[in-house]
């Protein structure tokens, strides 16, 4: 295959993660774009091996327990040409470090906000991370079916508070019981809302409606009218126009309206999401000890993990690793190596359909294939033709919760060890064994990781696991310039030193203000909150 092929098929992809605040409507808004997108025939009818009616990305128990989702999927589409790839992230902000790895495999983010609710905590904590990463987002403001606040006063917080410019492309007609739908500031055309009769589930075109035309007058009232022409005329003159390059470099973002729940705007979404986001971006790797940037018409085949998700199909036990590939063509069959020197003969890759998944022949830069492994691969690792294409910023943080965990049956202490070794390299919590006793500390960002883990060792490993309080509030990592000072500073603070899943040393800390106090004493040793795992 030429560079011009590869950059062609790189070019007509778009992978994205779509992020917000629990209760945005997030998961309503995926299985709808991919409804859009004619990867699903019904919403809400999709099923998986005859379980019962659930949102297509929410395969795991505890989510169709909670209705809440919890682990990140991948899933796969192509619509006129376009070939979408949907990270859909978990919404619960438990699990906001899932979401955070998620992001660095995407080139863009869709962020869905409530319109009634503007930006919440969570939202503004997941857009932080994408500004660190560059990744250009476009707005999608839902619920417009239900009252929400002023347009106006949506977007004025998000550029307050995300310091960023706003460009709607849509201007929304009323909200709530007066939503009559939205006009597209670019051509103005009016497109139509119109609720859903009951038990309706197909999706329908949009009527539009030039401005011009007569008929306009039929799908609203002389002021409903009168008020759409004075509002978009304002936001015309107020609001910048939408500019590709601004956006792309992440100081604008592009806002659509609409209510996904009533398959309204999410054409519309989709559409945008195929014109504007951009396609596959360079990466940064370490190529023979020195820092490149690898292009995506690179003919070498490289990736790097970003998820490990194991049992997503419970009959076969199995473990797959999500990769994000970033240069040339793969086909299936081909050997890849890691940069410690392991070979992988990827002899059946997945492409994935939330729990759904089929054996792929190729994939190319901007896809997600999954790489079946027994314990070979981890998160962060890096893969290519050579073994010698590491790529650096797969993020570990500061787990905000440690726990002891303990088994209630002493005979299976190292059955429990090597089941959270197993869970530690997915991602799910993190694992760190104190240099002194035998006990395991078990660290998450939020509580509801403890069910999940809790549910999958009993179901998966068989174990009835009690977690519980640790002497321990906070972990940092510690490094120093020189391996005496390190080394000194370990053996003075024994009691209270572990080591990672990586070997890396951790210090753990009886509460924050002590993680602070120690640190002051020690100015040679450096206590940091994440750690960026090179593959």
């Amino acid at each position: 295959m030429t560079v011009h092929d590869l950059a062609a098929e790189a070019g007509r992809r778009r992978t994205f993660a779509i992020i917000s605040h629990p209760d945005a409507g997030k998961t309503t808004l995926t299985e709808n774009l991919l409804l859009a997108g004619g990867a699903i025939r019904l919403a809400g009818e999709v099923r998986a091996r005859g379980e019962t009616r659930r949102t297509r990305s929410d395969w795991m128990k505890i989510e169709r327990e909670r209705g809440i989702s919890v682990s990140a999927s991948v899933m796969t589409f192509e619509r006129d040409g376009v070939v979408f790839n949907l990270l859909d992230t978990p919404g619960h902000e438990d699990f906001s470090e899932d979401t955070y790895r998620t992001l660095t495999a995407a080139d863009s983010a869709i962020m869905v906000l409530d319109a009634a609710k503007g930006i919440e905590p969570q939202t503004l904590k997941l857009f932080e991370v994408c500004r660190l990463r560059d990744i250009p987002i476009i707005t999608f403001i839902n619920k417009l079916d239900r009252e929400a606040q002023d347009p106006f006063a949506l977007l004025d917080e998000v550029h307050e508070k995300l310091a960023l410019d706003v460009a709607p492309v849509f201007w929304p007609a009323g909200s709530g019981a007066r939503f009559r739908g939205m006009l597209d500031l670019r051509d103005d055309k009016f497109h139509v809302f119109r609720r859903p009769e009951a038990g309706e589930k197909t999706t329908h075109e949009t009527e539009l409606v030039p401005m011009a035309s007569n008929h306009i007058a039929e799908v609203m009232s002389d002021g409903e009218l009168e008020e759409l022409r004075e509002t978009s005329d304002l936001a015309r003159a107020g609001l910048p126009a939408f500019d590709l390059d601004a956006y792309r470099e992440g100081s604008m973002t592009p806002v659509f309206f609409g209510s996904a729940l009533r398959k309204f705007g999410v054409t519309e979404l989709l559409d945008g999401i195929a014109g504007y986001a951009p396609p596959p971006r360079t990466q940064k790797a370490v190529t023979k000890g020195e820092a490149t940037m690898v292009e995506p018409s690179k003919n070498e085949v490289t990736g790097f993990v970003f998820k490990i998700q194991a049992n997503m199909d419970p009959k076969h036990r199995d473990r797959v690793a999500m990769v994000r590939v970033v240069s040339g063509r793969f086909r299936r069959g081909m050997t890849l190596k890691t940069t410690n020197g392991k070979a992988l003969n990827v002899h059946a890759p997945l492409m994935f359909m939330a729990q759904d998944r089929e054996i792929l022949d190729e994939a190319f830069p901007g896809d997600v294939i999954g790489v079946p492994n027994h314990g070979a691969l981890r998160v962060g690792d890096s893969l290519s033709e050579s073994g010698q294409v590491s790529y650096v910023g797969i993020p570990n943080f500061a787990p905000e919760i440690l726990k002891r965990a303990r088994v209630a049956d002493p005979l299976k202490q190292k059955h429990l060890k090597k089941a959270l070794e197993g869970m530690a390299e997915e991602g799910v919590t993190q694992l760190f064994r104190p240099v002194i006793g035998s006990d395991l500390i078990v660290g998450a960002v939020g509580a509801l990781q403890f069910d999940v883990l809790e549910e999958r060792l009993r179901a998966e490993n068989g174990l009835d696991v009690m977690f519980e309080q640790s002497p321990y509030q906070a972990a940092r990592w510690i490094s120093a310039e020189s391996h005496a000072d390190l080394e000194a500073f370990m053996d003075k603070n024994k009691s209270q030193s572990a080591e990672d899943l990586d070997g890396a040393p951790v210090f753990l800390g009886k509460t924050a203000w002590e993680i602070g106090y120690v640190q002051e004493k020690n100015p040679k040793v450096r206590f940091t909150a994440t750690k960026e795992r090179a593959g």
